[in-house]
Order: C-alpha cells, then sequence, then structure tokens
C-alpha cells in the first residue's frame, strides 16, 4: 500500500468520527476542500461511495460501515505501536481515549486525573461523556468505562469504583400528600419520574432485588428527563418519585430533602471497571493510569 493510500484511509476514518467534514477537517488541520477531494479520491480508488451527506451530517454507507470495521482494531494496532516508541524515551508519553458515562467520568476518572496528570506531563488524556454503550473497537477508544455486569466477556475488566446502589426517593411534601409504597407492585400508583435511556431510547424499566428474587416494574408520571441531575431536583421538588445513584441523592438525603423507601428491596450492585481489548498491548502510559484507576477498598 503506498503512504498517500493510508493518509487516505485515515482521513476517511477521521469524518467518519466526527460525522462532519468541517471537525475533521479542524481536527486534521487541512481545508474541508482539500480533505473532500481526499474522500472522492478514495471513493474512486474503490469503486463505492462511502459516505452520505447531508446539509447538516455525514453517515457512512454500508460499504463505509464495513471499512471502519475493518480498518479501526489496524490503526489501533499502528497508534498503540507508535506509542510504544514513544515509551523509549525516559518518561511515559502518549495520548490516551476513554469513554465513560458523566456518573462515572465525574464520580471516578476526574478525581484521579487531577492527580495523575501533574505527574507525568507527556501524558494527553480524553474523556469523552457519553451514556450509550460505545463500542471502543469501532469509535477507536482505547479503554471504556461500563457497569461489571456490562462488560463483554472478550474484554479485559479493571474494577474501578465501589459496590453502588440505587434509592427510591422522594419528597417529604409528596409522601405526606401521597403515602409511601411498601413493595415496588405498588409504584403503580404513584406518579413517578421517568429516566429516557440513551442507548434505544427506551424508558428505564425500575430494576428491584429480594432473598435472591429479582423485579421490574414499569412506572408512569408527568416528567420524563435524560438527565440524572434533573431526576433528583423534580423528585426534591415533590413532582414525583424517583429512582437515583445513592450519591447523587445523599446530600438531599442528609439535609432532609428527600426521603429514601423501599431499601429493602434496593441491595448494592457491582460498580464500575475500565475494559480494554484483550488483544491490546498497553502502553507505559496507559498501564500506569489503570493502576491509578483501580480500585483499592479500605
Amino acid at each position: 500500500m503506498r503512504r498517500d493510500e493510508l493518509a487516505d484511509l485515515s482521513a476517511f476514518m477521521v469524518v467518519a468520527e466526527e460525522r462532519s467534514f468541517t471537525r475533521a477537517a479542524a481536527r486534521l488541520g487541512v481545508s474541508q476542500s482539500a480533505l473532500s477531494h481526499t474522500i472522492r479520491r478514495l471513493e474512486a480508488r474503490l469503486g463505492l461511495r462511502l459516505l452520505t451527506r447531508t446539509t447538516r451530517s455525514v453517515s457512512a454507507t454500508e460499504a463505509g460501515e464495513r471499512l471502519i470495521a475493518t480498518l479501526a482494531p489496524a490503526l489501533s494496532e499502528i497508534e498503540t505501536g507508535l506509542a510504544a516508541l514513544g515509551e523509549l524515551r525516559d518518561r511515559p508519553s502518549g495520548s490516551i481515549r476513554i469513554t465513560a458515562g458523566e456518573h462515572a467520568a465525574h464520580t471516578l476518572l476526574w478525581p484521579v486525573l487531577e492527580r495523575f496528570l501533574p505527574l507525568y506531563p507527556e501524558v494527553r488524556v480524553e474523556i469523552a461523556t457519553d451514556q450509550s454503550l460505545t463500542d471502543i473497537v469501532a469509535e477507536r477508544f482505547d479503554a471504556g468505562v461500563r457497569l461489571g455486569e456490562q462488560v463483554a466477556h472478550d474484554m479485559i475488566s479493571v474494577r474501578i469504583g465501589p459496590e453502588l446502589r440505587m434509592l427510591v426517593v422522594g419528597s417529604p411534601s409528596y409522601f405526606r400528600t401521597h403515602g409511601r409504597p411498601g413493595t415496588p407492585h405498588d409504584l403503580t400508583d404513584h406518579t413517578c419520574i421517568n429516566l429516557r435511556l440513551p442507548t434505544y431510547g427506551g424508558l428505564y424499566v425500575w430494576e428491584f432485588e429480594k432473598d435472591g428474587r429479582a423485579l421490574n416494574v414499569r412506572v408512569d408520571g408527568q416528567l420524563t428527563f435524560n438527565d440524572m441531575d434533573l431526576v433528583v431536583k423534580a423528585a426534591a421538588a415533590g413532582l414525583g418519585l424517583a429512582i437515583v445513584m445513592e450519591d447523587q441523592a445523599a446530600p438531599l438525603l442528609a439535609d432532609g430533602r428527600l426521603e429514601a423507601v423501599l431499601l429493602d428491596w434496593t441491595p448494592p450492585f457491582t460498580g464500575y471497571h475500565l475494559y480494554y481489548p484483550s488483544r491490546r498491548q498497553p502502553t507505559q502510559a496507559f498501564a500506569l493510569l489503570v493502576e491509578a484507576l483501580r480500585f483499592r477498598p479500605t
């Protein structure tokens, strides 16, 4: 393969990732017209349309998706190899891209990065917050963060946080007016605040467990959010019951603005794990960050 052909493929991957010629051109440091010419040249060479362009977005065709699936692992290996060359110098260096939900990014990743980065000034870290279950290989991330139960079996998984717990909460004023549910089944008679899931756009089904028995309940109410902070605020305002992460509700529980119910139905569960492909050869910088993130019970 000629060097210009590899450059064209790399440019295509950036456009596919950014889904925009404007953002891709800025990232590559070239003009939009030059980038468009590069993609047209690649499509002409392959005899296939790789990208569908509209006035607002760019998306991959079926042929483009197949090319992305082929290129992503290979380019990831090349980037890892180049990063490893940099480690022949005295200090760890290189770039690390991680995808994580906002809750994990704020509560686990940021506190570690705040201490880690000043120690290793030649290491660069990008955190992309995304609530969906991102394909880290296709999107060319070095690692992702998910709950332990969501990590695929072919990935290396490292626990980075404590057990978590979801709580059903409501305001004192709500309970005075509507009473308290005694079991999860009673929630169908209450006004509840729904959470819209990002991956498929459905509503989160409230999950419960007691004595090894799992129970899922679909709730209803006036409000639906895709932002957990707004869910907490709405519950504190007395607009319904909500199911939220315990740490997110902790300040309001402590000062009495929220109260928890159904505690015997909401046991702790496995917390967040960092995961990455088993075939990946970790660079020194990546290995150091993994160790810094690794959860160590006190």
